[in-house]
């Protein structure tokens, strides 16, 4: 065992990746502002898990990050499995992090949770939402699975208890009434958005995928709420057909939803701030499985910059490896790969923007055959072409 120990170190060394430090540092301890690097925060057997799944990270408004994820205690399977959600934090630009908390804490089979989605409100407030209970195929009204909110108001230290809002959402109490007809709902894990332009702006934002009643067809809708995550509203349909999917605020005020296809990725846009979606479209110039990933705004001439860029990650391949950063310079009217974020297995991703030009990644890795979640650092040069 001690041998193993020793000879999986030195593989690590030579790759010139190290295991997180699950602490934080002295307040005097400095890291360089343009350092890029990369990290595994959580492998298989950590923390008496099997594997980690579903990877969320949020940089806040003061420099700190924040990072989501499963803690899938006995097998990778989804829910009704019994998963954990846990968070930790850094404040030294991802080189060490804090213990695991828990946010919601699986008690068995059908008593899980999972899919963690997250937005830093205008007030400051971390909104995490996400999904528990029964699984998403055998979901019904009377034995759902649940959508739940809960929020942290100390910058990912310590979380709320989570509320449940799945009647808000969909089933035969919902608002918008052409969700009546869904029997199941969860959120595109990782980021949600934020509104900083128009009437609207404050808004926060998450994609939902709805199961109908009838068949096992996904639709997407964007659940959105305007006074920070306390009550909340639904759209009307975004995409029919849809998956997991994320948003984007576009300069001119427009949304952009991506969604999960294999092949040719789907999107669709708003004009009226999400509420109302036009012709559902794909992009030829995105390629890929049928995988999550996340979209993040790099740079907007309305704000100061050069150009307009927005990067998205997805796997480079219609397999689930090489995940990449794919960019924009036309508000994701057509994309170009720029970076391979790993060269091989690799599943989900998230990506937040950080001080000094700099990227953050949480991604699933799995060179092994089990989930691995590692934290990566990209500057924005590297990116660019």
């Amino acid at each position: 065992m001690k041998r193993n120990i020793c000879l999986l170190l030195f593989i690590l060394f030579l790759a010139g990746c190290t295991k997180v430090t699950h602490e934080q540092p002295d307040q005097h301890t400095s890291f360089s502002d343009t350092s890029t690097f990369e990290l595994c925060l959580y492998a298989p057997g950590d923390y008496g898990s099997a594997n980690w799944r579903i990877p969320a990270v949020l940089c806040l408004k003061n420099g700190s990050l924040v990072a989501l994820c499963d803690k899938r205690k006995y097998n990778e399977g989804d829910l009704p499995e019994d998963i954990d959600i846990v968070s930790c934090i850094s404040t030294d630009g991802g080189h060490t992090w804090s213990q695991p908390t828990t946010i919601a804490e699986g008690q068995g089979y059908k008593k899980g949770f999972g899919d963690a989605a997250l937005v830093e409100c205008d007030n400051g407030d971390i909104v995490c939402v996400f999904v528990g209970g029964n699984g998403l195929w055998a979901s019904t009204e009377s034995d759902p699975i649940h959508s739940y909110v809960c929020r942290s108001s100390d910058g990912g230290v310590s979380w709320s208890q989570p509320v449940d809002i799945t009647a808000q959402l969909w089933g035969s109490q919902a608002s918008n009434s052409s969700c009546h007809n869904y029997k199941a709902s969860f959120f595109g894990s990782g980021n949600g958005l934020r509104l900083t332009r128009g009437d609207h702006s404050g808004r926060i934002m998450f994609a939902a995928a709805m199961c109908r009643k009838n068949a096992n067809v996904l639709d997407n809708y964007v659940v959105y709420s305007d006074d920070n995550g306390n009550t909340w509203n639904v759209s009307n349909r975004a995409y029919a057909g849809g998956d997991e999917a994320k948003l984007m605020e576009l300069v001119d005020g427009r949304l952009l939803i991506s969604v999960r296809k294999n092949g040719e990725r789907g999107y669709n846009i708003s004009n009226d701030n999400g509420e109302n979606w036009g012709s559902s479209s794909t992009w030829s110039s995105i390629i890929a499985n049928a995988c999550n990933g996340d979209m993040l705004r790099v740079m907007a001439t309305d704000r100061g910059d050069s150009c307009n860029l927005i990067v998205h990650s997805l796997p480079n391949s219609l397999n689930r490896e090489n995940v990449s950063l794919f960019t924009s310079y036309d508000e994701g009217g057509s994309w170009q790969h720029a970076m391979t974020l790993f060269d091989g297995p690799s599943v989900y991703s998230s990506l937040t923007m950080m001080p000094n030009n700099r990227i953050g990644i949480l991604l699933e890795k799995n060179p092994n055959g089990a989930c691995e979640i590692w934290f990566k650092v990209v500057n924005v040069t590297n990116v660019m072409r």
